[in-house]
């Protein structure tokens, strides 16, 4: 929706507005359907071109109707509003309206909930993915603690694939991950085996992946959860294994002698998210065609310039651009607009201040296995694969800085990557996986049922699988005095 002008607001009216979480009366509601009355059918029509009626519109024609007397401007719930980080006003030239969304709730703020002086019911917003100790203290205030030793206190899982979503709902990087997850892992399953079982640890991939799951302990992410359906070498049996892919660190922060160093943390990555501050894309799965977004964390401490040089795969100074850290900052974030098809492999970012490292990180651009759901086909990969239209990610050229920075030079490198552009087929699924474990390492696996492989334990008895014991997120009968537990 785009602003096309000014308009005049009806006048003789009180406006109102608020959330659109509220409760009408039978009576008001037929009102509003069935009436005549020329206020409603002028509201309705001024709300007909309104960005988010739903927060006016039963709000203004309640307050200015014969129903006035029955307003109750009063809630049962909780939000946990912080304006500062929740509310971006950055589309006033193109509407009329300010978007502002509610902060997860932090073991910080449980003390606006334990301060409430009025009634409430419902708060907002929770979300285990960001942090589920809060969760954790707000069930042991209502309900009294778990038993002790309790599994999975720490422990959240959560169902981003299911094949009964069908592959619709995978990009083609995420495809390409999930299933260079399964080989790696049934790779790592036979080579680790007592050799006389060997010949019964060894599987055959059958079909995509079951399902994935993100897995969370402790409020940090540990990894991907993979299930795959595969045949057992050995006696030909159908089986399915989990697979516990686990993001391996990349970051190297430069030592500074007596001089401290603010960079905390510095991450490339896809879905930031300035509210909460943290990237939506949790395993950072980037593929050619994404934006990748730098992040810096910082302590505080003086102002300083900094530096940020992106280097590409084959030592190519994509982008190179200086960010300003005033003394109170505690995230600087920029994505640069570089032109595309990024090109795959593994990438560096740089920070660095008077051209002395600050700290270095590492982030893939996956090579695709899959392009619109199907094996890559070899013209595909001649562009998908080959980097930006004229070897130029920017408008600028930044390669008279390689010199200053050190990089190799470019021919071998340009080589190797050329070839790449040629594979398909297990050539390219051998690139991949083997890209790919540069970042990620298989953490476990298990078997969904008892396996022909004794050394796999039942994905039940871990604690890490997505099929093992939470009886945290279990619902039991209602007690008779309404409580769960």
């Amino acid at each position: 929706m785009w602003r096309l002008g000014e308009r005049q607001i009806p006048e003789g009216i009180v406006v109102d507005g608020g959330s659109d979480w509220f409760a009408l009366t039978r009576s008001f509601v037929e009102y509003v359907v069935y009436t005549s009355d020329r206020l409603v059918s002028q509201l309705r029509q001024f709300y007909t071109y309104t960005l988010l009626p739903a927060e006016s519109f039963f709000h203004t024609i309640l307050e200015n109707s014969h129903a006035c007397e029955t307003l109750v401007d009063n809630n049962l719930r909780v939000t946990n509003w912080n304006r500062k980080l929740g509310c971006k006003c950055q589309y006033k030239h193109i509407v009329d309206w300010c978007g502002c969304s509610p902060n997860d709730f932090k073991p910080q703020d449980f003390l606006r909930l334990q301060q409430l002086s009025r009634p409430t019911f419902f708060a907002r917003k929770f979300e285990s993915t960001i942090n589920q100790e809060v969760l954790e203290i707000l069930d042991s205030h209502l309900y009294g603690n778990y038993p002790p030793n309790t599994p999975a206190l720490k422990a959240y899982w959560e169902s981003v694939y299911d094949r009964v979503d069908g592959l619709s709902g995978l990009s083609d990087v995420t495809l390409t991950v999930y299933t260079s997850f399964s080989r790696l892992g049934l790779q790592k399953g036979m080579s680790t085996p007592p050799q006389r079982e060997e010949r019964l640890c060894r599987f055959e991939p059958r079909g995509f992946p079951s399902s994935v799951h993100l897995y969370f302990y402790d409020d940090h992410f540990q990894g991907y959860l993979v299930i795959q359906e595969v045949q057992n070498s050995a006696t030909r049996q159908a089986e399915s294994l989990e697979i516990w892919m686990m993001p391996r660190g990349t970051l190297k922060l430069a030592a500074h002698g007596k001089q401290t160093n603010r960079l905390q943390n510095l991450e490339v990555g896809t879905e930031w998210d300035p509210k909460e501050r943290i990237f939506r894309n949790f395993g950072g799965l980037i593929g050619p065609f994404d934006e990748p977004v730098a992040m810096q964390k910082w302590a505080r401490g003086p102002n300083l310039t900094a530096t940020v040089v992106w280097i590409d795969p084959t030592y190519v100074i994509a982008t190179s651009y200086d960010i300003t850290v005033d003394a109170e900052a505690e995230f600087t974030q920029y994505k640069p607009p570089l032109n595309r098809p990024l090109r795959p492999g593994v990438w560096t970012i740089r920070l660095l201040q008077f051209w002395e490292p600050l700290g270095e990180s590492q982030f893939l651009v996956v090579p695709q296995t899959f392009n619109h759901k199907q094996p890559l086909r070899k013209d595909d990969g001649k562009w998908l694969h080959a980097g930006p239209p004229h070897n130029e990610y920017m408008d600028q050229n930044f390669q008279g800085l390689a010199g200053i920075l050190s990089l190799p030079r470019l021919e071998e490198s340009k080589r190797a990557s050329h070839h790449h552009t040629q594979l398909v087929g297990q050539a390219l699924e051998n690139w991949t996986d083997s890209s790919i474990s540069k970042f990620w390492a298989v953490a476990g696996l298990c078997a969904v049922s008892p396996s022909s492989c004794s050394a796999l334990e039942l994905c039940s008895k871990t604690s890490w699988s997505s099929l093992s014991p939470d009886p945290k997120s279990e619902l039991g009968t209602i007690k008779p005095d309404g409580r769960l537990r």
